[in-house]
Protein backbone atom coordinates (compact mmCIF):
# COMPACT_ATOMS: atom_id res chain seq x y z
CA UNK A 1 0.00 0.00 0.00
CA UNK A 2 2.37 2.61 1.16
CA UNK A 3 4.66 1.38 -2.26
CA UNK A 4 1.53 2.12 -4.47
CA UNK A 5 1.58 5.50 -2.48
CA UNK A 6 4.99 6.15 -2.94
CA UNK A 7 4.70 5.20 -6.96
CA UNK A 8 1.54 7.35 -7.35
CA UNK A 9 3.25 10.54 -5.74
CA UNK A 10 7.15 10.20 -7.65
CA UNK A 11 6.48 9.43 -11.01
CA UNK A 12 7.15 11.21 -14.20
CA UNK A 13 3.94 13.81 -13.70
CA UNK A 14 6.18 15.05 -10.76
CA UNK A 15 8.22 16.26 -12.83
CA UNK A 16 5.94 17.33 -15.10
CA UNK A 17 4.47 19.40 -12.76
CA UNK A 18 7.52 20.75 -10.91
CA UNK A 19 8.45 22.16 -14.60
CA UNK A 20 4.83 24.13 -14.81
CA UNK A 21 4.95 25.23 -11.56
CA UNK A 22 8.35 26.40 -11.65
CA UNK A 23 7.71 28.52 -14.93
CA UNK A 24 6.11 31.84 -13.04
CA UNK A 25 8.81 31.28 -10.47
CA UNK A 26 11.72 31.17 -12.89
CA UNK A 27 10.06 34.33 -15.31
CA UNK A 28 9.55 36.49 -12.38
CA UNK A 29 12.87 35.41 -10.79
CA UNK A 30 14.68 36.72 -13.79
CA UNK A 31 12.83 39.80 -13.75
CA UNK A 32 13.47 40.22 -10.40
CA UNK A 33 17.39 39.31 -10.25
CA UNK A 34 17.88 42.27 -12.65
CA UNK A 35 16.18 45.24 -10.94
CA UNK A 36 18.59 43.23 -7.54
CA UNK A 37 21.70 44.31 -9.90
CA UNK A 38 20.25 47.79 -10.51
CA UNK A 39 20.39 48.07 -6.55
CA UNK A 40 16.42 47.61 -6.25
CA UNK A 41 14.65 45.16 -3.88
CA UNK A 42 11.64 44.71 -6.04
CA UNK A 43 8.71 43.81 -3.67
CA UNK A 44 6.06 44.19 -5.77
CA UNK A 45 6.59 41.04 -8.02
CA UNK A 46 4.04 39.53 -6.33
CA UNK A 47 1.17 42.01 -6.99
CA UNK A 48 2.82 42.31 -11.18
CA UNK A 49 2.31 38.40 -11.07
CA UNK A 50 -1.01 38.66 -9.81
CA UNK A 51 -2.64 41.55 -12.45
CA UNK A 52 -0.75 39.70 -15.26
CA UNK A 53 -2.75 36.47 -14.74
CA UNK A 54 -6.04 38.67 -14.47
CA UNK A 55 -5.37 41.45 -17.85
CA UNK A 56 -4.11 37.88 -19.20
CA UNK A 57 -7.47 36.40 -18.73
CA UNK A 58 -9.31 39.67 -19.61
CA UNK A 59 -7.99 40.13 -23.14
CA UNK A 60 -7.75 36.35 -24.28
CA UNK A 61 -11.86 36.41 -22.96
CA UNK A 62 -12.59 39.78 -24.65
CA UNK A 63 -10.80 39.18 -28.22
CA UNK A 64 -10.87 35.88 -28.37
CA UNK A 65 -7.20 35.45 -28.05
CA UNK A 66 -4.63 34.44 -26.21
CA UNK A 67 -1.94 36.87 -27.96
CA UNK A 68 -4.21 39.72 -26.91
CA UNK A 69 -4.28 37.92 -22.90
CA UNK A 70 -0.42 37.86 -23.35
CA UNK A 71 -0.01 41.87 -24.53
CA UNK A 72 -2.26 42.99 -21.71
CA UNK A 73 -0.47 41.34 -19.32
CA UNK A 74 2.26 42.40 -20.51
CA UNK A 75 1.27 46.21 -20.44
CA UNK A 76 0.01 46.00 -17.10
CA UNK A 77 3.77 44.90 -15.77
CA UNK A 78 4.99 47.82 -17.74
CA UNK A 79 2.63 50.21 -16.32
CA UNK A 80 3.39 48.90 -12.64
CA UNK A 81 7.02 48.46 -13.51
CA UNK A 82 7.24 52.11 -14.16
CA UNK A 83 5.28 53.28 -11.03
CA UNK A 84 7.46 51.26 -9.08
CA UNK A 85 10.61 52.98 -10.79
CA UNK A 86 9.11 56.16 -10.12
CA UNK A 87 8.81 56.27 -6.60
CA UNK A 88 11.91 54.18 -5.93
CA UNK A 89 14.23 56.23 -8.48
CA UNK A 90 12.68 59.24 -8.51
CA UNK A 91 10.96 59.92 -5.25
CA UNK A 92 13.77 58.12 -3.31
CA UNK A 93 10.87 56.19 -1.44
CA UNK A 94 11.37 53.23 0.90
CA UNK A 95 11.44 50.25 -1.98
CA UNK A 96 9.64 47.79 0.29
CA UNK A 97 7.20 49.71 1.30
CA UNK A 98 5.84 50.85 -2.21
CA UNK A 99 6.08 47.21 -2.98
CA UNK A 100 3.87 46.34 -0.37
CA UNK A 101 1.68 49.11 -1.43
CA UNK A 102 1.72 47.24 -5.53
CA UNK A 103 0.69 44.28 -3.41
CA UNK A 104 -2.07 45.53 -1.63
CA UNK A 105 -3.11 47.15 -4.56
CA UNK A 106 -3.02 44.83 -6.81
CA UNK A 107 -4.55 42.30 -4.77
CA UNK A 108 -8.03 44.69 -3.97
CA UNK A 109 -7.80 45.83 -8.25
CA UNK A 110 -8.31 42.22 -9.30
CA UNK A 111 -10.55 41.75 -6.57
CA UNK A 112 -12.83 44.98 -7.84
CA UNK A 113 -12.38 43.95 -11.56
CA UNK A 114 -13.45 40.74 -11.11
CA UNK A 115 -17.08 41.85 -9.41
CA UNK A 116 -17.51 44.80 -11.48
CA UNK A 117 -16.75 43.41 -14.99
CA UNK A 118 -17.01 39.46 -14.77
CA UNK A 119 -19.74 39.93 -12.22
CA UNK A 120 -18.47 36.82 -9.80
CA UNK A 121 -16.32 36.49 -6.47
CA UNK A 122 -13.41 34.24 -6.21
CA UNK A 123 -12.69 33.25 -9.30
CA UNK A 124 -13.83 33.36 -13.00
CA UNK A 125 -13.43 30.98 -16.33
CA UNK A 126 -15.25 30.44 -18.91
CA UNK A 127 -15.52 28.68 -22.53
CA UNK A 128 -14.29 31.96 -24.26
CA UNK A 129 -11.07 31.98 -22.47
CA UNK A 130 -8.07 31.04 -25.39
CA UNK A 131 -5.61 29.36 -23.07
CA UNK A 132 -1.84 29.30 -24.43
CA UNK A 133 -1.32 26.76 -27.38
CA UNK A 134 0.68 24.21 -26.01
CA UNK A 135 4.25 23.09 -27.84
CA UNK A 136 4.81 19.66 -28.98
CA UNK A 137 8.39 18.82 -30.31
CA UNK A 138 7.40 15.26 -32.86
CA UNK A 139 10.82 14.04 -32.36
CA UNK A 140 10.49 13.10 -28.56
CA UNK A 141 7.31 11.75 -28.63
CA UNK A 142 8.47 8.52 -29.24
CA UNK A 143 10.25 8.42 -26.15
CA UNK A 144 7.99 8.36 -23.42
CA UNK A 145 9.78 9.97 -20.71
CA UNK A 146 11.56 12.76 -22.93
CA UNK A 147 7.29 13.34 -23.93
CA UNK A 148 5.69 13.36 -20.72
CA UNK A 149 8.09 15.67 -19.20
CA UNK A 150 9.39 17.88 -21.75
CA UNK A 151 6.51 18.08 -24.53
CA UNK A 152 3.00 20.08 -24.00
CA UNK A 153 3.80 22.72 -22.07
CA UNK A 154 2.99 26.34 -22.60
CA UNK A 155 5.09 28.36 -24.49
CA UNK A 156 6.51 30.25 -21.78
CA UNK A 157 8.27 27.02 -20.32
CA UNK A 158 10.30 27.00 -22.67
CA UNK A 159 11.00 30.67 -23.32
CA UNK A 160 12.08 30.94 -19.44
CA UNK A 161 14.73 28.46 -19.94
CA UNK A 162 15.80 30.59 -23.59
CA UNK A 163 16.07 33.48 -21.16
CA UNK A 164 17.88 32.01 -18.33
CA UNK A 165 20.90 31.65 -20.94
CA UNK A 166 20.29 34.95 -22.70
CA UNK A 167 19.81 36.97 -19.19
CA UNK A 168 23.04 34.91 -17.79
CA UNK A 169 24.91 35.82 -21.74
CA UNK A 170 23.61 39.86 -21.11
CA UNK A 171 24.16 40.05 -17.05
CA UNK A 172 27.94 39.14 -17.17
CA UNK A 173 29.04 38.87 -21.31
CA UNK A 174 27.99 42.62 -22.68
CA UNK A 175 28.93 46.18 -22.06
CA UNK A 176 24.81 46.09 -21.11
CA UNK A 177 25.20 44.16 -18.25
CA UNK A 178 27.88 45.54 -17.01
CA UNK A 179 26.03 48.88 -17.37
CA UNK A 180 22.72 47.39 -15.09
CA UNK A 181 25.24 46.05 -12.51
CA UNK A 182 26.90 49.46 -12.17
CA UNK A 183 24.03 51.53 -11.76
CA UNK A 184 23.76 49.13 -8.25
CA UNK A 185 27.19 49.35 -7.23
CA UNK A 186 28.92 52.19 -8.57
CA UNK A 187 26.13 54.93 -9.92
CA UNK A 188 28.33 57.85 -9.97
CA UNK A 189 31.22 56.03 -11.40
CA UNK A 190 28.62 54.76 -14.25
CA UNK A 191 27.34 58.67 -14.60
CA UNK A 192 31.10 59.41 -15.33
CA UNK A 193 31.44 57.69 -18.63
CA UNK A 194 28.42 59.27 -20.02
CA UNK A 195 25.71 56.11 -18.86
CA UNK A 196 22.65 57.33 -16.93
CA UNK A 197 22.41 55.17 -13.99
CA UNK A 198 18.80 56.06 -13.51
CA UNK A 199 17.94 54.79 -16.96
CA UNK A 200 19.57 51.41 -16.35
CA UNK A 201 17.43 51.23 -13.08
CA UNK A 202 14.03 51.92 -14.80
CA UNK A 203 14.55 49.44 -18.29
CA UNK A 204 15.73 46.54 -15.34
CA UNK A 205 12.69 47.69 -13.84
CA UNK A 206 10.67 47.46 -16.45
CA UNK A 207 12.05 44.43 -18.08
CA UNK A 208 10.95 42.72 -14.82
CA UNK A 209 7.83 43.82 -15.33
CA UNK A 210 7.30 42.40 -18.62
CA UNK A 211 8.46 39.15 -17.07
CA UNK A 212 6.06 39.32 -14.41
CA UNK A 213 3.40 39.95 -16.58
CA UNK A 214 4.81 36.67 -18.54
CA UNK A 215 4.93 34.66 -15.32
CA UNK A 216 0.97 36.23 -14.51
CA UNK A 217 -0.43 34.77 -18.13
CA UNK A 218 1.48 31.91 -17.52
CA UNK A 219 -0.20 30.96 -14.48
CA UNK A 220 -4.02 32.19 -16.19
CA UNK A 221 -3.79 30.74 -19.18
CA UNK A 222 -1.00 27.97 -19.58
CA UNK A 223 -1.09 26.49 -16.24
CA UNK A 224 -4.37 27.29 -15.85
CA UNK A 225 -7.56 28.57 -17.97
CA UNK A 226 -9.34 31.00 -15.27
CA UNK A 227 -8.48 33.66 -12.97
CA UNK A 228 -9.42 33.04 -9.02
CA UNK A 229 -8.98 36.10 -6.27
CA UNK A 230 -5.34 36.37 -4.97
CA UNK A 231 -3.99 33.21 -7.15
CA UNK A 232 -0.36 34.73 -7.32
CA UNK A 233 -0.48 32.62 -4.38
CA UNK A 234 2.82 34.53 -2.84
CA UNK A 235 4.98 33.19 -6.15
CA UNK A 236 6.58 36.73 -5.96
CA UNK A 237 7.76 36.45 -2.71
CA UNK A 238 8.98 32.44 -3.43
CA UNK A 239 10.84 33.91 -6.18
CA UNK A 240 12.47 36.88 -4.10
CA UNK A 241 13.06 34.05 -2.54
CA UNK A 242 14.83 32.04 -5.41
CA UNK A 243 16.60 34.87 -6.02
CA UNK A 244 18.95 35.25 -2.80
CA UNK A 245 19.26 31.61 -2.47
CA UNK A 246 20.50 31.87 -6.01
CA UNK A 247 23.11 35.09 -5.91
CA UNK A 248 21.52 37.20 -8.24
CA UNK A 249 22.84 34.45 -10.74
CA UNK A 250 20.47 33.48 -13.37
CA UNK A 251 21.20 29.92 -13.68
CA UNK A 252 21.67 29.39 -9.77
CA UNK A 253 18.37 31.12 -9.56
CA UNK A 254 16.86 29.23 -12.27
CA UNK A 255 17.97 25.62 -10.41
CA UNK A 256 16.02 27.43 -7.08
CA UNK A 257 13.22 27.96 -8.25
CA UNK A 258 12.88 25.00 -9.83
CA UNK A 259 13.34 23.53 -6.26
CA UNK A 260 10.93 25.46 -4.92
CA UNK A 261 8.08 24.28 -8.18
CA UNK A 262 8.94 20.97 -6.96
CA UNK A 263 8.44 21.34 -3.33
CA UNK A 264 4.91 22.88 -4.67
CA UNK A 265 3.99 20.44 -6.75
CA UNK A 266 4.83 17.78 -4.55
CA UNK A 267 2.06 19.46 -2.00
CA UNK A 268 -0.32 19.10 -5.10
CA UNK A 269 0.60 15.46 -5.51
CA UNK A 270 0.12 14.38 -2.13
CA UNK A 271 -3.15 16.17 -2.05
CA UNK A 272 -4.08 13.54 -4.88
CA UNK A 273 -3.31 10.86 -2.37
CA UNK A 274 -5.39 12.11 0.56
CA UNK A 275 -2.81 14.07 2.75
CA UNK A 276 -4.44 17.25 4.38
CA UNK A 277 -4.32 20.51 2.54
CA UNK A 278 -3.57 22.34 5.03
CA UNK A 279 -0.28 20.26 5.46
CA UNK A 280 0.56 19.84 1.99
CA UNK A 281 -0.19 23.76 0.86
CA UNK A 282 2.72 24.75 3.25
CA UNK A 283 5.08 22.64 1.92
CA UNK A 284 6.46 25.12 -0.34
CA UNK A 285 6.41 28.09 1.86
CA UNK A 286 8.18 25.93 4.64
CA UNK A 287 11.23 25.06 1.87
CA UNK A 288 11.27 28.93 1.24
CA UNK A 289 12.09 30.28 4.80
CA UNK A 290 14.25 26.95 5.59
CA UNK A 291 16.25 28.18 2.30
CA UNK A 292 16.33 31.60 3.20
CA UNK A 293 17.58 30.83 6.63
CA UNK A 294 20.41 28.67 5.15
CA UNK A 295 21.41 31.62 3.27
CA UNK A 296 21.26 33.83 6.61
CA UNK A 297 23.58 31.39 7.67
CA UNK A 298 26.34 31.14 5.44
CA UNK A 299 26.42 35.06 5.53
CA UNK A 300 26.45 35.49 9.12
CA UNK A 301 29.08 33.31 9.32
CA UNK A 302 31.11 35.09 6.13
CA UNK A 303 30.70 37.97 8.39
CA UNK A 304 32.57 36.61 11.52
CA UNK A 305 35.05 35.51 9.54
CA UNK A 306 35.60 38.77 7.43
CA UNK A 307 35.64 40.56 11.13
CA UNK A 308 38.04 38.27 12.72
CA UNK A 309 40.36 38.85 9.62
CA UNK A 310 40.55 42.43 10.11
CA UNK A 311 40.94 42.22 14.02
CA UNK A 312 43.73 39.96 13.06
CA UNK A 313 45.48 42.56 10.53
Amino acid sequence: MKSKMLHEVFNLTLLQNTIRTATPLILAGLGGLLTMHAGILNIGMEGMILTGAFFGVLGSYFFSSSLMGVLLAVASGILIGLIFGFFVIELKADEFIIGIAINIFAGGLTIFLLRSIFGVKGAFSSPRIRPLPDIHFPLIDKITALDLTLNNHSIFVYISWILVVLIYITIYRTPYGMWVRASGEYPEALATVGVNPKKMKYISSIVCGILCGFSGAHLSLGYLTLFSENMSAGKGFIALAAIIFGSSNPIKTFGAALLFGFFDALGIRLQGVGMPSQFTQMIPYTVTVAALFIVAQKSLRKMKKEQHFERNM
